[in-house]
């Protein structure tokens, strides 16, 4: 009993030792799974701002082709390969060597 420091002889102390390992290292909510939620919230904050970037680029494209037919045009026959009637798409490919 004399190798025991006073302070975790008082039950008390070592009842609340015990609780704040417990709390630490046994918990649902330990120091490392507190560590990895902090660490993916930092992430997801990054990812919130890029993701707010895109929507208001996203939002001023759907302004610009809403406002100008002639770029909606030129939008739809780029990106969706759309034409005239009278008209014939040739698509080219670069070849992978």
């Amino acid at each position: 009993m004399e190798r025991i420091p006073p302070r975790l002889r008082n039950r008390y102390w070592a009842t609340a030792f015990g609780l704040l390992c417990w709390i630490a290292f046994f918990d649902r909510n330990d120091a490392w799974t507190t560590f990895k939620n902090r660490r993916e919230l930092g992430r997801m904050h990054d990812d919130k701002e890029t993701l707010t970037r895109e929507i208001a680029k996203t939002k001023e494209d759907i302004h610009e082709l809403s406002s100008d037919k002639s770029l909606l045009e030129k939008f739809a026959r780029e990106e969706y390969y759309m034409k005239r009637d009278n008209e014939d798409i040739f698509v080219l490919v670069p070849e992978k060597r």
